[in-house]
């Protein structure tokens, strides 16, 4: 049987609904599409534009990467969703600097009406572990 763990990270941002930070199963880590939410109040969406949101979006995965000792080098999947999606370069200026440029994950990047707490930016992760 596959062995499940469930995290929730104590130092990632407090989730903005019923769900783990991220699910380890078999040789992979799923983390959860993080918001540009304040770590200790996931209503609050820091202040600024697309990009500090996207800088926040970023360093939210980091703490939930961090939680199991693992960074961007180990992800090999990402989802970025924006809500608008003339934002795609500003978006990608400041995702590219969490990877190495030769170990850039595979990614794909979805144009989507809204997302919670009104962020303008989501990401979710598939890791190895």
């Amino acid at each position: 049987m596959l062995d499940i763990q469930h995290i929730l990270s104590p130092t990632g941002p407090r989730p903005v609904g019923p769900f783990s930070h991220a699910v380890c199963a078999g040789d992979f880590m799923f983390v959860t599409g993080q918001m540009p939410t304040i770590p200790n109040d996931p209503t609050i969406i820091v202040d600024g534009g697309i990009e500090e949101q996207t800088r926040q979006v970023m360093e939210n995965l980091r703490s939930v990467l961090n939680s199991k000792d693992l960074d961007f080098d180990r992800v090999v999947f990402a989802r970025v969703y924006l809500v608008n999606f003339q934002d795609f370069d500003t978006v990608n200026k400041i995702y590219e600097l969490y990877f190495d440029p030769h170990k850039r994950p595979a990614r794909t990047c979805i144009g989507v009406t809204g997302l919670a707490v009104g962020a303008l930016v989501e990401v979710d992760l598939i890791v190895a572990l």
